[in-house]
């Protein structure tokens, strides 16, 4: 529908009849097909086979995306302008001339009665295609330059953001430590190389206490992204680094992967929990399977914050790992402190994050349910179109503050 729109308006709209009209409408449909192909063609190309088709397919995407965006705005600027030209006079042909001592002729009673008010003159199709054009070439460049800006911010260093947050029971002994999250890596052709290894170094820099990884690494499989998921073993943390899945780790070799994962020093927390300590003090870090584990067919994979809390000391803080933000539900029924969570990817291209509202509580930052706090981190990486409007890659460090602290 999206691509229909484009044809009708960016090649129809701006064409007569004919060969530059044809060859137009064939490159609509060969764009229109590039996204699926990219999607489609996954599991049967190689990485490096995958990466052109997948670049021009998705940046596509996201140009076509702006510009019927931008299309959607001009066009009651478009039906003004045409009402407005329909509405100019027609040009009225010059009289006879009158011969010298004759009067004019009278016009006929019946004729009188019978014109009504003039009709406006049609437009002028020169003047239709100039407006079209130029309605479209304007269109054109704020796509180009929306999606553009996009791409830079998206592959740009992420941006660090501290975050305070006080948990009412945490023991003083505790107060400052820093867990360092990200999420949405989302690793694939067009995501990884030298912009993961500097999201790496970001997280060391921060020198963290606990790094805790929120789920969508990867978008391959693992012998296609070994290389590129290998930065992950110089992770430098006090007390270890942490991972849950995501929804896209289901769309992969689940299995694999967090074998994978396990020889790169990162521990999986599968509806599980473990407890970080400092000067005799702890709190909980848990974390769950995404929700859609239960539905993915993968043995044994299931969301439970109930599994991950079970036997635990209630007087002792939590933290608990979860994909998405909607997990929020069951961390807040199960008294959970804090919870951390990326998916939304901070809505990655403008306006998506007014659409995510429908399914997701928070879209990125900080925000209280109940008892319980929940951080969004907006992600590192991104999904489909390699760019990001309104929400730049981030890395979080959350540092925990105890009461009065």
């Amino acid at each position: 529908m999206l691509h229909g729109y484009l044809w009708w308006r960016l090649v129809r709209g701006t064409t007569r009849p004919g060969r530059a009209r044809r060859l137009l409408t064939w490159l609509t449909v060969v764009l229109t097909l590039l996204p699926a192909a990219a999607v489609l063609l996954r599991r049967t190309l190689s990485l490096s086979a995958q990466e052109p088709l997948a670049w021009v397919g998705f940046t596509w995407l996201g140009i076509a995306f702006y510009a019927f965006l931008a299309l959607l705005v001009l066009e009651p600027v478009r039906l003004l302008l045409r009402r407005w030209s329909r509405r100019r006079p027609a040009v009225q042909p010059a009289a006879e001339p009158v011969a010298a001592g004759r009067a004019a002729p009278e016009p006929a009673a019946d004729a009188v009665a019978d014109s009504g008010p003039a009709e406006p003159a049609p437009v002028d199709p020169s003047r239709r295609l100039f407006l079209a054009r130029s309605l479209a070439v304007t269109a054109g460049v704020v796509a180009l330059g929306t999606a553009g800006t996009g791409v830079v911010t998206a592959n740009s260093a992420p941006v660090v953001r501290r975050v305070p947050i006080t948990l009412p029971r945490l023991d003083p002994a505790l107060d400052g430590l820093r867990i360092v999250t990200f999420s949405d890596g989302h690793l694939s052709a067009t995501y990884g190389g030298r912009r993961f290894e500097r999201l790496v170094e970001t997280v060391n820099a921060q020198r963290p206490d606990v790094v805790a990884i929120v789920g969508d690494l990867v978008d391959g499989e693992v012998d296609e992204l070994r290389e590129e998921v290998a930065p992950l073993a110089d992770l430098v943390s006090e007390q270890g680094v942490y991972f849950v899945t995501g929804n896209h780790e289901y769309f992969v070799d689940t299995a694999a992967w967090l074998r994978h994962l396990s020889t790169l020093g990162v521990d999986v927390l599968r509806n599980e929990r473990v407890p970080i300590t400092r000067g005799g003090a702890s709190f909980d870090l848990a974390g769950v399977d995404d929700r859609t584990a239960a539905s993915s067919g993968v043995p044994g994979h299931g969301a439970s914050v109930d599994a991950a809390l079970d036997g635990r000391d209630d007087a002792v803080p939590v933290v608990l790992m979860a994909h998405q933000p909607v997990q929020v539900e069951q961390a807040q029924a199960a008294g959970v402190d804090l919870q951390l969570s990326g998916h939304t990817h901070g809505g990655q291209l403008w306006p998506f994050d007014y659409v995510i509202r429908l399914d997701q509580p928070a879209v990125e930052g900080l925000s209280r349910h109940g008892d319980t706090q929940l951080y969004v981190t907006s992600g590192a990486g991104y999904w489909g179109p390699p760019m990001r409007v309104g929400a730049r890659p981030e890395v979080t460090v959350v540092e925990l503050r105890a009461p009065g602290g």
